[in-house]
């Protein structure tokens, strides 16, 4: 697993604490995703299962080491859906629990990686509880979530809080730029924006692929306005991940918003500027707020009901947005 040099300060706090006796044994690692924190997660879990530790580091050498290193550990557990579920079942719990009650096969620590807390049903959650209240000796877990209120309190009051915080802009933008060769300030610092500063999400953003994707909607958007035709978008939001397009949709509509507001500075879509200009003088506040909101609701039933028909959805929405830009109120 890759290692980010704006890990190391909080790295470096936990190995301490959990040196100095005071780690707790259920940390809960709050933050914003692509920040990293599966990968500070994965290294203290490196730390506490290693055998012959070096100081703030795993040696890297040991049977245990070697073992991490490899992915085949049989005392490091990872928590997840199985595969084609979104959420971890109270039975994979249970199968959990069962198997930390027994000893270490490698007689060191067990630990437990849960990348995505979030995920758990409230029935995992609760069956979960009395594990993490008493754990067997040396048994570590490490939970991973970006929204804290998503959690049950019940499960949240038996872990240690620690929040990892984006890094300074400096920072993610000389690490993106020696990630990526020839990258534009601009774009770079477009990118982290959207990402709410987290580096690792802004690069996956700034992969060719992606980063045309969200030119493309921008540009459909600024055409759809200027020839009041606004299933020209369509093409543009209707793609295999059709949440994150509206998304960076609504990030455009939010911006216009901030426009007519006087508050260009907190633009978002520094890049877009003629397009996010021309929607604001496009439409009124009211308007904008209006199909601000449609496009929240778009983008929740997309997420959230089963089998429904995308292209038809957002086709509906889009003749909204039209008839809703043509009306006198504008």
């Amino acid at each position: 697993m890759n290692w980010y040099p704006w890990l190391n300060e909080t790295y470096r706090q936990l190995i301490s604490a959990y040196q100095a006796g005071r780690g707790h044994h259920a940390l809960l690692i709050h933050s914003i995703a692509g920040n990293g924190a599966e990968a500070l997660s994965y290294g203290v879990s490196r730390w506490l299962i290693c055998q012959n530790k070096d100081g703030l580091k795993s040696c890297g050498e040991c049977h245990s080491c070697r073992l991490m290193l490899a992915g085949t550990h049989p005392d490091y557990h990872v928590l997840e859906p199985e595969k084609g579920k979104t959420t971890i079942s109270v039975d994979a719990v249970r199968k959990l629990t069962d198997t930390l009650s027994g000893h270490a096969q490698q007689s060191g620590a067990k630990v437990v990686s849960i990348p995505d807390a979030q995920v758990l049903t409230d029935a995992a959650a609760n069956a979960l509880l009395k594990t993490l209240e008493e754990p067997a000796g040396q048994t570590y877990f490490l939970l991973g979530c970006e929204k804290l209120d998503s959690l049950l309190a019940t499960l949240r009051s038996r872990c240690l809080t620690h929040f990892l915080p984006a890094p300074d802009q400096q920072v993610a933008l000389y690490w993106l730029q020696k990630q990526q060769a020839g990258l534009s300030v601009e774009d770079a610092v477009t990118a982290l924006t959207l990402c709410q500063g987290a580096p690792v999400a802004a690069l996956q953003l700034l992969e060719p692929e992606q980063w045309q994707r969200r030119l493309l909607l921008c540009n459909e958007l600024e055409q759809s306005l200027r020839q009041k035709d606004f299933l020209k978008l369509l093409r543009a939001l209707n793609t295999d991940n059709g949440p994150e397009c509206i998304n960076w949709l609504l990030g455009l509509i939010a911006d216009g918003i901030k426009l007519q507001q006087k508050a260009g500075q907190y633009v978002v879509n520094q890049d877009k500027m003629a397009c996010i200009t021309l929607l604001a003088t496009s439409m009124s506040s009211s308007q904008l707020l209006d199909v601000y909101s449609q496009w929240q609701a778009c983008r929740y039933q997309l997420l959230t009901v089963p089998a429904l028909n995308q292209e038809l959805l957002l086709t509906n929405q889009l003749l909204h947005w039209e008839a809703l830009f043509a009306s006198p109120s504008r």
